[in-house]
């Protein structure tokens, strides 16, 4: 069985407080987004980290307040969640997808699984999760490694995504 560790967003402007587009509490998630980051490339299993990279007039910022732009401190990866052959995606819209690159390597990659984690869970991790499941392969989610904006909003996400087939899981039992 092939499983791939899906990282998304786990980006400073997100993770952080000083962040410019902070999840409120994510910044608890960290040590676990390390742990399994550190886990992962130990095991040699594939990694995609997908990242916000916004220009300084990106059309997102009608929507969201600026976050991510290309080049600031704010749109790096948090560090423990960087690793050698990980496979990052930028991206400049919340549905990671939406980069033509990912369809094509997410073929390559013949996932039987795909195990999910960062933030916000009811914005770009809901669109990474679902656009997953359309590849028929399974798709876990790690409860404890996602932070939403909305404790409301994320648990009828999570509601949603295991109707539709995916399933959630504690890091621990990725970790065992």
């Amino acid at each position: 069985m092939t499983t791939v560790f899906f990282d998304v967003d786990t980006q400073l402007d997100f993770l952080y407080p000083a962040g410019a587009l902070y999840v409120p509490g994510a910044e608890k998630l960290v040590p676990t987004l390390e742990k399994l980051t550190r886990y992962a490339a130990e095991h040699g299993f594939p990694m995609i980290a997908t990242m916000d990279a916004h220009s300084e007039d990106d059309p997102e910022f009608q929507r969201w307040k600026p976050h991510c732009v290309v080049g600031t401190a704010g749109q790096q990866k948090v560090s423990g969640t960087r690793a050698p052959g990980q496979i990052v995606i930028e991206k400049q819209t919340v549905d990671c997808f939406s980069n033509p690159n990912l369809n094509p390597l997410v073929e390559q990659l013949k996932a039987d699984r795909f195990v999910v984690y960062g933030v916000a869970t009811e914005v770009c991790v809901q669109r990474a999760a679902f656009g997953l499941l359309k590849t028929g392969a399974r798709v876990e989610v790690v409860s404890d490694a996602i932070k939403g904006i909305r404790a409301e909003d994320e648990q009828q996400m999570l509601e949603r995504f295991r109707a539709a087939g995916g399933s959630t899981l504690k890091s621990s039992d990725v970790l065992a």
